[in-house]
């Protein structure tokens, strides 16, 4: 590029402008008001305690199960094939496939997930099988790693609000924030993926937004890393890589620009890597469909006007949650009912609020996160029907929620009248006050929403456990199995299982105290034990629903 300075006798030069540097970054590290830092402080440190606080004390449930089941290296298939023998097996035998021994190794691990959960990728699964021959694989163990992971969002969600808003305020506010909501704690001890999937989304955000910034190789070459991570932590990361995509073309206004060439070539390095799984995905198809099929056989009546009720109401468990689930009594839900309209009310002023009054990046950046991973499993629930958009499927969602309520906080707190200002410093402290609540109630209980497919599960390991010596009777089935896994967490050793393989009924062996049947799916099954075996059926555990879980099988001649 030439420029022109003309002189005094009108004579022109000509002058090679060099090329304006990019801009970087200029960080203001000015640190907040000592009652705030104090705050902060207090509120983070009782995040920490949270994750880890009776982390063996909740119940152990299915998902979990089976997470213990690929971490110990054997299949789901070995497990069937040695319990549908038509043969007694007690608890200690069924809790083999809870804990890694050395007849499993890591490829056991792996050939379990490709072959039976291809649609789970193995990242968390390795991780886990390496933190577990460490620390032991006991269920606080196991869960620890998630706490972990959980603690490491924390300074990638501070890093990303520097990157999206240059204040260090706002990352103190938003961590906070995350550091004690319910909804986050809840997932730090689930020893599932979703708090891995947690950390990668935030560190690959930031990430994308620096590499934007700087537009150097070794920062697209971060991200590029990233974005491998994040899709072996969580199949659904792609659709956080398609949005970071949308975000970083929009926002070079739909032009070929040397940055939307960077970004397309170092997420197609980051998506090239998971090709070995996605060719495990497509020879396995049947298996992953078959996994994730019951998620299209719900189908709620007027989900037109459900699905947008349960969506606020499980977004507001991110500030306030106590622990109710589909099951629960309506006067629950309905005591629930002004938290969920305060916590819709506070999120769409912080939408209106972060796109009037932040930058364009930045407001477009959370709008993205928000709505591009969100909308794919939405739409389908509305028009098809069925239920993808869980609770754990819409994390990215949650997150760009409370990052735009952090930049709401931040910015009100410290703006404004005094009157104001004291206001919305009112405002945040209820905020933070009502998560710290919440996760007091659940660091007590035993269990939460999260694991409302097994609620009835404590109460028949209380009912089982009082048995002297008793044998329990369940369908071979996937969901029985994984159930009757969740209980040998809570059983003593005298307990033993049989498993029926319908149509077929298992002779009743003696010996045994008290004979139960758990959790029967067919009423056939039923009706040959008192027709065929001549039993008679007392229901021993029944839910509100009047769903009977424990049956005790009486001999009729003894009854």
């Amino acid at each position: 590029m030439t420029g022109q300075i003309g002189l005094a006798q009108g004579s022109v030069v000509r002058v090679r402008k060099t090329p304006a540097p990019r801009p970087r970054l200029r960080q203001s590290w000015a640190l907040p008001p000592r009652w705030l830092r104090f705050l902060l402080i207090s509120v983070l440190a009782l995040g920490i305690f949270f994750r880890f606080v009776n982390l063996d004390g909740k119940l152990y449930w299915f998902d979990e199960t089976y997470t213990s089941l690929r971490i110990s290296g054997y299949t789901e298939a070995e497990l069937i094939e040695e319990v549908s023998n038509g043969q007694p097996i007690s608890v200690k035998e069924l809790a083999k496939y809870q804990h890694i021994n050395s007849e499993k190794s890591l490829s056991g691990t792996f050939k379990g997930l490709a072959s039976e959960e291809p649609q789970v990728t193995p990242l968390y699964f390795v991780l886990a099988r390496f933190w577990v021959r460490g620390f032991g694989d006991s269920v606080a163990a196991v869960r620890s790693l998630s706490a972990v992971f959980s603690l490491l969002a924390l300074p990638c969600l501070y890093w990303l609000c520097l990157e999206l808003f240059n204040s260090p305020l706002v990352g103190w506010v938003a961590v906070a924030l995350i550091a004690v909501s319910p909804l986050q704690v809840v997932y730090a001890q689930e020893a599932r993926n979703y708090s891995l999937w947690v950390v990668m989304i935030l560190l690959s955000s930031a990430s994308l937004l620096r590499a934007i910034r700087l537009n150097h190789w070794r920062t697209w070459g971060i991200y590029a890393a990233t974005v491998a991570i994040g899709i072996y932590s969580h199949l659904l990361f792609g659709l956080v890589a398609i949005a970071h995509g949308f975000y970083t073309v929009a926002l070079e206004k739909f032009r070929w620009t040397r940055t939307v060439k960077a970004y397309l070539l170092a997420s197609l390095a980051g998506i090239l890597t998971f090709a070995p799984w996605v060719l495990t995905i497509v020879y396995n198809f049947t298996s992953a469909s078959q996994k994730i099929s019951w998620q299209d056989s719900i189908n709620l009546k007027n989900r037109w006007l459900i699905l947008p009720f349960k969506w606020t109401f499980c977004m507001s468990r991110t500030f306030f949650d106590l622990g109710i689930h589909e099951s629960s009594d309506r006067l629950l839900f309905l005591a629930a009912t002004p938290a969920t309209v305060l916590a819709f009310i506070l999120s769409l002023y912080a939408a209106y609020f972060i796109w009037h009054k932040s930058r364009k990046g930045s407001w477009l950046f959370i709008f993205t996160l928000v709505w591009i991973p969100s909308l794919p499993l939405m739409m389908p629930d509305l028009i098809l029907g069925g239920l993808r958009s869980l609770t754990r499927y819409m994390m990215p969602f949650y997150l760009g929620n409370m990052i735009a309520v952090a930049y709401l906080l931040a910015t009100k707190v410290n703006a404004g009248s005094s009157r104001q200002q004291k206001a919305w410093q009112l405002i945040a402290i209820s905020i933070l006050s009502s998560e710290i609540l919440s996760c007091t109630l659940y660091s007590q209980a035993e269990t939460w929403w999260q694991k409302a497919f097994n609620l009835h599960q404590i109460s028949v390991a209380r009912t089982l456990s009082k048995a002297t010596h008793p044998l329990v009777l369940s369908e071979l089935s996937g969901t029985n199995l994984g159930n009757c896994l969740s209980l040998t967490h809570r059983l003593s050793a005298d307990v033993s299982f049989l498993f029926a393989v319908p149509p077929t009924v298992p002779q009743i062996p003696e010996g045994f105290s008290d004979v139960f049947l758990y959790a029967p799916s067919k009423e056939e099954l039923r009706a040959a034990l008192e027709k065929e075996r001549h039993y008679n059926l007392e229901p021993i555990y029944k839910e509100k629903s009047n769903t009977v879980w424990l049956w005790k099988l009486v001999e009729k001649y003894n009854s």
